[in-house]
């Protein structure tokens, strides 16, 4: 009973072509995230403003979210393993064109900030197709730890890749982070060649018509709309990172060194929810999970914005963080599951855009309130709102919760 509630590993064990996409996958993630502080820290370094760290965000996620959405035009149409495939030599280009920029100068900001775009433009579209692999490949429980395992790596990631990204800038400059990033993407072709190849079963004709249909499933499926929902009330309506800097100053003496607890917190709290993620993977019914971790991620934001208390305030972020982690594994679960193969590309776009819209747009709004009254009121609202909308989804889609995974034998 003890070792059911650890990570599964099963994926990894039993599924060669899996365990290769996940090294490839774990690779060129952590690598990422030095090309992500690379660019911000060689933007600030060289500008010394805020408005141009923000136009690093600004170039990321607009393209991200538009080309995803353009991209799901085709994206089940086509062979995705090419299409991945194509993309991801295409990134290892641009990011070798941010390494001599970094160690050149050449070109400067500007054409850092375009690089940016152009390789943010990429990512919208490779995204959504490299998230219809893992179900292309595993099932039932199966699919719920492949997801798992992919969002372990994620969380190793975030935690530990911009300390060491920090690390390797002040020792020997940021050009070689951007250098190390460049190296551990063609981990990503590695894992992409193992794939099948194969045009996906899709209905209709590429074009805006297919961008419709997709819409249109979406809506008509109770599992489906109801966990991408659950998504959109729990980052835009609680998302609280960006608020961090303000209930820093507010009770906790504004010291740069306790805001660097906060986002360690929320990783800790996942990292520590993926190593129990067997309790997760195995529940029949990831939709009431994702549902009831989507509560908890609100009621835990919202305790954070009522304490002044440093040790529970960071005790409240780290189960955040573990609600969150437990709450991603079963939206993919529920999501991958009901979609056919033919549309997982478009569902899977909608589900990248929400991934990426739903945060920033919640972080503009967190700002706005904490500007109108205060970073913990802003906090303590965001949360009682979504533990608001959580539950008028639960009452609205009863098919999401009701929804039951495919058991799988050990």
């Amino acid at each position: 009973m003890r070792a059911r509630a650890l990570l599964d590993l099963r994926p990894l064990r039993e599924n060669p072509t899996f365990r290769r996409l996940w090294l490839g996958t774990t690779a060129s993630g952590f690598g990422g995230q030095f090309g992500v502080f690379a660019v911000v820290f060689y933007v600030w370094d060289r500008t010394h403003s805020a408005a141009a760290v923000g136009l690093v965000g600004l170039l990321t996620g607009v393209p991200l979210i538009v080309i995803a959405l353009a991209g799901s035009a085709f994206t089940d149409h086509v062979d995705r393993r090419r299409l991945a495939l194509r993309c991801t030599a295409a990134e290892i280009v641009l990011s070798a064109a941010m390494t001599v920029v970094a160690f050149t100068d050449a070109g400067g900001v500007p054409a850092m900030l375009v690089l940016v775009a152009l390789q943010s433009s990429l990512a919208g579209l490779v995204g959504p197709a490299r998230q219809t692999f893992v179900p292309a490949l595993l099932t039932g429980e199966r699919l719920a730890a492949g997801l798992a395992l992919n969002h372990l790596s994620f969380q190793v990631a975030m935690l530990l890749g911009p300390a060491a990204a920090g690390a390797l800038t002040a020792y020997a400059g940021v050009g070689w982070c951007l250098a190390f990033d460049t190296l551990t993407f063609t981990a990503a072709l590695i894992g992409l060649a193992g794939l099948p190849s194969g045009v996906p079963p899709a209905e209709g004709a590429p074009g805006w018509r297919s961008v419709r249909a997709g819409l249109a499933y979406a809506v008509r499926t109770p599992p489906v709309r109801g966990a991408l929902l659950a998504d959109l009330a729990a980052t835009f309506l609680a998302m609280p990172v960006a608020l961090f800097p303000v209930v820093n100053a507010e009770k906790f003496g504004d010291r740069p060194e306790v805001l660097g607890l906060f986002t360690t917190a929320l990783a800790v709290g996942g990292v520590l929810a993926m190593i129990l993620s067997g309790l997760a993977t195995r529940q029949p019914r990831p939709g009431r999970l994702l549902l009831i971790c989507g509560a908890i991620w609100a009621v835990a934001l919202g305790l954070a914005g009522l304490t002044g208390t440093l040790l529970l305030f960071l005790a409240l972020i780290a189960v955040a963080g573990a609600a969150d982690t437990w709450a991603v594994v079963s939206r993919g679960t529920v999501v991958q599951s009901v979609t056919p193969p033919g549309y997982r590309g478009r569902i899977s776009a909608l589900e990248h855009i929400a991934g990426a819209a739903g945060p920033q747009i919640g972080n503009l709004r967190a700002g706005l309130v904490a500007t109108a009254t205060s970073g913990g009121v802003a906090l303590a609202l965001g949360g009682l709102a979504a533990v608001a909308a959580t539950a008028a989804i639960a009452v609205s889609t009863p098919a999401l919760s009701r929804f039951r995974n495919t058991p799988t034998r050990d």
